[in-house]
């Protein structure tokens, strides 16, 4: 759960960022939105949740392993 809000978070600020620096508009931009609120509704949500849970999981052990190394 902490995750999934970190990466909202992340995916918002960059959203904004996008839209107030000129590389995206505010038509696209709710329209992304949209997108990711249907898409949510959808049989794509459970394999694209596992997919982002695999990646965060992976960053995770790998910066176990740097740290246990005692680098």
């Amino acid at each position: 759960m902490i995750i999934s809000f970190s990466l909202v978070l992340l995916l918002g600020i960059v959203l904004v960022v996008m839209i107030r620096g000129g590389s995206m508009k505010w038509g696209p931009a709710i329209v992304a939105i949209l997108f990711g609120f249907s898409l949510a509704s959808t049989g794509a949500a459970d394999p694209i949740r596992d997919f982002l849970e695999s990646v965060s999981n992976s960053i995770g052990s790998f910066d176990n392993n740097i740290n246990s190394s005692g680098r």
